[in-house]
This record gives structure tokens, C-alpha cells and sequence, in this order.
């Protein structure tokens, strides 16, 4: 078998979180939001992959097609219910790590009654004006009445007559999911109550004089929908309302998962089942007590700043810090941000600048995912009231960013902006800004071109190159890339860039074809690749191509990789890693020996066939020595740790690098080298080194 299913990866990578949550080296307040974000990322993909293939089995071509499907789908539940299994056993053991540090998280029984008491007055003056219970009745349809992905108390009512049955949102939106009861004396002890159990003690104080009753009991249950939507293709809209009328069908979407509590009566799980119309191909995961477990991630830390992960402050950039305005530091030399070990300030500061310097005529810039109070955005339309043209880009598919987008879109065109969408069918994932600026008799251009989102907020916990410069020939290429978004139907060529749908897919061909012939040369041929996905096929081929040759490959993958490394006669030469840790590793590199003249490049794209041919993606050359040497030394780092990566074999099984040969205890693991802590100080006396220099 050439190639591993990419949902099956998918699953894989999100077991790599779960190994984080387990590690006992992870600060324990950290393991418990590692488990918030597997779960989070559990969320979507049931809405985004498991629907995928739901569609798959319903819309298939052939018999044969179909039971792959069928069979995919069975291998999937299966491993989703094994990971299940494990986060409730990492739960377990993690709230017993918690309760060491003087954490308590207590269940209704554990409380006393004194604490209930004073929980029925909390309840009855914070929680119950948030709270109205659905009664289910023949006339309500279940499946529309509730919202997707929130966290349902299904509530059966007994009484003498009949059963009948309520449900009840835990109205986490509008409290906090965690409630710390009051500490008493010098107690060290925090005693912190999940939201859903004081809704559970207080059922009564909900229905009484209301719905009569003999007896209350309630479980726990959440519900996912498909996340896919098509757009009206009625011409007489405009995309703004096409986009809109698209977003309400997620709203009322098919379910895809139904996750319940495990100790659920049958009779209640039927029922739940029936009304939501969930069929044999929807996904039934049963699990501990509790839902919504994403909100782990913003669990508090109630005890020591040890329990956390120590503070480690964005580096300003000296190359930056030694002149007075941007330009003139980008005008000196290219200058490499990464985030978030330098400041995204950086950044923001750059647009901001641009927005009132009297030197600066034009802006544009594309946007993918923005911060929800983005003050790059509102520096654009400061940019307008100076009397500069600015143009935006909104991609108004960015998935889950949909609607904030639409927003912003309107909020921009009111503000004077112009506002474009793109090009119809490709999604712009290009993370790009260009300036132009009048400097004397001429009129000189500013370009940042990055890998990941401009987005202070995931600026602060995903890592990602900006590459600034004015170079000439870079920066051409950049205005070219936003006359082929505003005129697609136009032939352009680009020198430097590498941009798809246009020349990346052809001169990664070419690239590693060049490596191929090094190789059979006889010379010294490596490719070394970082991506957040490595699925697309062709590409995957060519590299198993370029093992037989002898080109040395290394790739460190995050996420989805469907290439089998390390396999006789198909892939000896191709080793594939991954890393997690405190950040989340976005940014992609491309690395080619070719024939001693390297070539280095960063990219908004990962090597998906939606990349490489459904998107406008952008490659950037960096030619810049000290950029290079930055890089280059990311990657080597990356490549040492011993500490967070993880093999990826053919058989992805997540053996830790340092585990290959004897077994490593996870203290152990703390002085070996940890990549993300080595690039901080790698960074840090980089920034030194530049002083000196200067």
C-alpha cells in the first residue's frame, strides 16, 4: 500500500495531542487544555472529514466505491472510540495530578451540605435566568431545535402517570463552565465544580410548580453537524448574501456525531437516536460525564505559575529597533519574523505606519483570518481617512471564519475600502501585504509575505515566518499576484514567487526532478520539507521516486501525511517526524539542496491537492543570508529534538525519536532537546548577535 488514508493520519495527529496530555513532564494545568484541544479538534473533524465521507457512502459511483467507504468509515469509528477511551483514562489520571497541586474537581456527591446550599442560591441568583429547558413533544423537531457542538442535559422526567423528556443547554456562553466555591480560612484547597453539575443539582428548582414529577434524572450529550454548505448561485445576489443564505444551511445541517454520556440509559440513547435521525453511518461515542471538553483549553490555573508553562516574552527585533519607522529597517536588508518567539507587534506596526506616513499611496493586503477586534483591519480604514487607496481581499470561505468575514467585509466597504473577494472556485490563503510608497522621484514597494494568518491572537500560540523586504524583484511579483486575483482571466507569469494554481505545483516537480538527476549524478541531492499536511498524491510519488534515486528526504509533518515513510524499496530514504508542543508548528518550508545552490522557501501552502490546485497559495524565495541562516536553523533544531517529536512510520504508531532505542521515562525527557524552548534562546542570542553588528 503506497499511501496512508489521510483521515486515518488525521486521527493520528490528534492522538499526538493526547500523548501531550498524558506526558507527565507537561506542566499539569497544561495537560488538562492539551485534552481541550483534542477535543476541539475531535469537533471538527466529524464536521468537516467524517462528514466528508458520510457523503461519500450516500453519493458513491459504483458498488466497490461504497464498501470502501462503508469500510473506512467502521475503521474510523473504531479508532474514535479507542481514542475516547484513552482521553477519559488521561482525564482521570490528570484530575488526580490537579488534586495533588491542591486542585479539586468535585462531583455533586463529593459536595457537602453546606456547599449544596449555598450552590441552590448561586443557581438560583446566576445560572437560572440563562436557562430554558426544551420539553420534547411529536411537534418539535429535535433535530433543528438544538444548537451544534453545545452541551445538552437530556433530562428524564418520571412521574406517575408517564416518562417524557426535557433538554437543557448548559449556558456556558453566557458563565463560566468552572466555578470555584468560596475558600475558607487558609485552606490551600481550590475546590472548582463544573457548571453542568450544578444544573444537575438543582433540576428540581427548574421544574417545580411547572412540570410535575416524581423523580428527575439528567445525562449529558452533544451533537455535530456537516460543516459543508453550497452557496446560492443565484446571479441576482450578490456574494455577500449568497455567502449568508449558504451559512444558514449549516445551521440545520444533517448530524454526523452524537457524544453521550456512557452511563445513558439505553431507552433515553434510542430516543435521542430517533429524533435526531441519526443512521447507521452517524457516529455514536459514548464517554465520560461530561461534554464540550474543548472548554478544557481555557481551564483555569487556580494554584502555582509551575503548574503552567513559564513565561517566555516575545524578542523584539534589533534590526527593527535600530531605525526610526519600518521602511527604512525593511530598506536596509530583508528582515524574518517568527512568530510568536518575535513580537507580532512587528507587524501591526508596520500597517499602522503605513496607514499615516504622508510617503505612503496605496495599500493592500490579503486576509484569510483575522483577530476579532483586529486593529490591523481598523489601521486600514485609518489608512482611508488619510486619503490612501486600500484594498482588501476577504476570503469569505475562510472555514468557521465565514461569518466574522461577511462582517468585516461590510464594515470595510462602509469605511471607504475596496473591497475584493477573490477569484470564483479558489480559495485565497495567501498571506500577503504590499505597500507602495513614494521615496523622491520614485515610487518603491514594501511587501510582508507569511505562512500563516495575520491574526494577533494565533500570533501568540502558532509559530510562522513573515518574511519582510522591498526587494525588487520579490515584490513585482507580489503586485502580480493581486492583479491575477482582481483579472484571473489574464496570463501572468511570476519570476520569483511560486503561486498556485499557477506555477507551484510545476516547479515543485521541477525542483525535485532536479534532485532526482543530482542523485543518479552521483552528486549529494536532500530535499527537507515542513508542512502542516503532506496528502497529495503526485507529489507523494515523486518523492518515493526521488528515495529510489537516493535523495536524501526529510520532512517534519504535522498533521496529515499520507506518505509511508521508511518502507523497502519505496521510501528507505524518506524520514518523517513530528512535533507537538506549547505551540502549534504552522508555518511550512521548502528546502532544496539543488546541486549546492540551495533554494529555500516559505509558503502559505500545505502539499494538499486543495493547495497546490484549488487555492491561491504563495512560495517565497528567501535570498536574504541572515533570513536563510534563520530558517535553516528552525528546521536543523526541529530535526534535534529529542524531547517532543515524534516518527512518523509507516504504520504511524507515534513512537517519541528519543523512545527509538530504549525507552525514555518522561523526566527523563525534560533535558533532552526540546526544539521550540532551544529556537527561543537560539533567537534570543541571534538578536544579540545583531546588536553587535551594528
Amino acid at each position: 500500500m503506497k499511501f496512508y488514508n489521510k483521515e486515518l493520519s488525521w486521527l493520528s495527529f490528534n492522538e499526538r495531542v493526547l500523548q501531550e496530555a498524558a506526558d507527565e513532564a507537561v506542566p499539569v494545568i497544561e495537560r488538562m487544555r492539551f485534552l481541550g484541544i483534542f477535543s476541539s479538534n475531535m469537533d471538527e473533524f466529524f464536521q468537516v472529514r467524517v462528514a466528508d465521507v458520510r457523503r461519500r457512502i450516500f453519493f458513491s459511483q459504483s458498488p466497490q466505491e461504497r464498501r470502501e467507504q462503508e469500510q473506512l468509515m467502521a475503521q474510523l469509528q473504531i479508532k474514535v472510540n479507542e481514542l475516547q477511551q484513552k482521553f477519559d483514562d488521561i482525564l482521570a489520571r490528570v484530575i488526580v495530578a490537579l488534586r495533588e497541586h491542591h486542585i479539586h474537581l468535585l462531583e455533586p456527591q463529593q459536595l457537602s451540605a453546606d456547599e449544596k446550599q449555598r450552590l441552590k442560591f448561586f443557581f438560583i441568583e446566576k445560572v437560572r435566568r440563562h436557562v430554558v429547558p426544551i420539553l420534547v413533544n411529536d411537534k418539535i423537531n429535535l433535530a433543528n431545535a438544538i444548537r451544534e457542538d453545545e452541551n445538552y442535559l437530556c433530562v428524564e422526567i418520571l412521574n406517575d402517570k408517564c416518562k417524557c423528556y426535557a433538554l437543557i443547554e448548559v449556558p456556558a456562553d453566557d458563565m463560566d463552565r468552572f466555578i470555584k466555591l468560596p475558600t475558607h480560612g487558609r485552606s490551600r484547597d481550590h475546590k472548582v465544580l463544573f457548571l453542568d453539575d450544578i444544573l444537575q443539582l438543582n433540576l428540581d428548582e427548574l421544574f417545580r410548580g411547572i412540570v410535575p414529577f416524581k423523580r428527575l434524572r439528567a445525562f449529558s450529550f452533544k451533537m455535530t453537524r456537516d460543516a459543508e454548505y453550497r452557496p446560492s448561485d443565484d446571479i441576482e445576489q450578490s456574494i455577500l448574501e449568497r455567502m449568508e443564505e449558504g451559512l444558514k444551511q449549516r445551521i440545520k445541517a444533517d448530524p454526523v456525531r452524537l457524544v453521550y454520556d456512557k452511563k445513558m440509559p439505553d431507552e433515553m440513547l434510542v430516543f435521542l437516536s430517533e429524533k435526531l435521525n441519526l443512521n447507521r453511518f452517524d457516529s455514536l461515542v459514548a464517554g465520560g460525564r461530561y461534554r464540550n471538553t474543548r472548554d478544557f483549553a481555557k481551564f483555569p490555573n487556580y494554584g502555582k505559575t509551575s503548574l503552567e508553562h513559564p513565561r517566555q516574552p516575545a524578542l523584539l527585533h534589533p534590526k527593527f529597533f535600530h531605525h526610526d519607522n519600518v521602511f527604512d529597517a525593511v530598506r536596509k536588508s530583508d528582515i524574518l519574523l517568527y512568530y510568536p518567539y518575535h513580537r507580532f507587534a512587528h507587524f501591526t506596526e508596520f500597517v499602522r505606519q503605513a496607514a499615516y506616513d504622508p510617503k505612503v499611496t496605496r495599500i493592500a493586503i490579503c486576509i484569510y483570518r483575522v483577530a476579532p477586534n483586529s486593529r490591523i483591519l481598523h489601521s486600514l480604514t485609518d489608512a482611508v481617512q488619510n486619503g490612501k487607496h486600500v484594498t482588501v481581499m476577504v476570503e469569505l470561505q475562510a472555514r468557521f471564519d465565514e461569518e466574522a468575514n461577511i462582517e468585516w467585509a461590510k464594515e470595510l466597504t462602509e469605511a471607504g475600502v475596496h473591497v475584493s473577494f477573490g477569484i470564483h472556485g479558489l480559495k485565497v490563503h495567501s498571506k500577503l501585504v504590499l505597500v507602495h510608497r513614494q521615496e523622491g522621484i520614485s515610487e518603491r514597494r514594501y511587501a510582508v509575505i507569511g505562512t500563516g494568518n495575520f491574526h494577533e491572537g494565533t500570533a501568540q500560540v502558532y509559530t510562522d515566518f513573515s518574511l519582510f523586504t522591498c526587494a525588487n524583484e520579490l515584490t513585482a511579483d507580489v503586485e502580480r499576484v493581486f492583479h491575477y486575483l482582481d483579472q484571473p482571466y489574464r496570463q501572468h507569469r511570476f519570476r520569483e514567487l511560486l503561486v498556485a494554481p499557477v506555477n507551484l505545483r510545476q516547479r515543485l516537480t521541477d525542483y525535485i526532478d532536479y534532485e532526482i538527476e543530482q542523485a543518479q549524478l552521483g552528486n549529494p541531492a536532500e530535499i527537507f520539507l515542513k508542512v502542516n499536511n503532506l496528502v497529495d498524491d503526485s507529489l507523494i510519488v515523486q518523492l518515493y521516486r526521488a528515495s529510489r534515486a537516493g535523495v536524501k528526504v526529510r520532512a517534519i509533518v504535522r498533521g496529515m501525511c499520507a506518505l509511508r515513510a521508511g518502507v523497502k524499496d519505496l521510501s528507505e530514504n524518506i524520514e518523517v517526524r513530528s512535533i507537538v508542543d506549547r505551540y502549534l508548528e504552522h508555518p511550512r518550508v521548502y528546502y532544496f539542496a539543488h546541486g549546492g545552490q540551495a533554494e529555500v522557501f516559505i509558503a502559505s501552502a500545505d502539499l494538499m491537492t486543495r493547495n497546490l490546485d484549488f487555492r491561491v497559495e504563495v512560495a517565497a524565495p528567501v535570498r536574504d543570508k541572515d533570513a536563510r541562516t534563520d530558517v535553516m536553523q528552525v528546521l536543523e533544531l526541529q530535526w534535534r529534538d529529542r524531547a517532543k517529536a515524534r516518527l512518523i512510520d509507516a504504520e504511524q504508531t507515534n513512537p517519541y525519536v528519543c523512545d527509538l532505542n530504549h525507552r525514555q521515562q518522561s523526566s527523563r525527557r525534560r533535558r533532552l532537546l526540546r526544539s521550540q524552548t532551544a529556537i527561543y534562546r537560539y533567537f534570543k542570542r541571534r538578536g544579540k548577535d545583531y546588536d553587535n553588528i551594528d
